[in-house]
């Protein structure tokens, strides 16, 4: 009997400290998100999300025609829209991967922190990168709605190809190369 009751205590304790299987969670956000955390977030086709003061453990995407306006966040993924219709990270935001905007409306950047690098590439109206501080690249390639550029710190290179119209800007601190069409930003 003392044995038994032994096995039986060491494997229960064994299941207790053994790594269980975790389930990344994922939140569909349509309205307003406060002050809370999140593993995943989703903008669904044609919803409208603010976030204010979030924590997202993992990745936002924001699908077609969708639309986001991000305060003060905090992402340990990435932000990824394809096809929105507008994508706003602002204010002190803090995004540990990269921020990525391809084929959509507008987009902007402005007062934050980008680890990873800035994507924008092939997307319709004015995207903007303002004083943010980019661990990485920013990379403008192909949009024609206007690009605007402006007091940023970028550790890796700033580099612009085929927009049109060319972007603008200035007041960039590059520490890698400043290429293409934004080699005088």
């Amino acid at each position: 009997m003392k044995r038994i009751a032994a096995v039986m205590t060491v494997t229960c304790f064994a299941f207790a400290l053994a790594p269980g299987v975790a389930q990344a969670e994922e939140r569909v956000c349509r309205g307003t998100l406060g002050n809370r955390t999140v593993d995943n977030l989703r903008v669904p086709q044609g919803a409208s999300c603010t976030l204010n003061g979030t924590t997202v453990q993992g990745t936002v995407k924001v699908e077609r025609r969708a639309r986001l306006v991000a305060n003060d966040v905090r992402v340990i993924g990435n932000v990824q829209a394809e096809n929105a219709r507008r994508v706003v990270v602002r204010a002190g935001s803090r995004i540990g991967g990269s921020v990525q905007i391809v084929q959509g409306g507008s987009a902007r950047v402005a007062r934050s922190r980008v680890n990873g690098n800035i994507l924008y590439d092939e997307n319709r109206r004015a995207l903007y990168v303002l004083r943010n501080r980019v661990g990485g690249d920013v990379q403008a390639f192909q949009n024609t709605g206007g690009v605007e550029i402006r007091r940023n710190r970028i550790d890796g290179n700033l580099q612009c190809k085929a927009n049109s119209p060319p972007p603008v800007g200035g007041n960039n601190i590059v520490q890698g190369n400043k290429e293409d069409q934004c080699s005088q930003l």
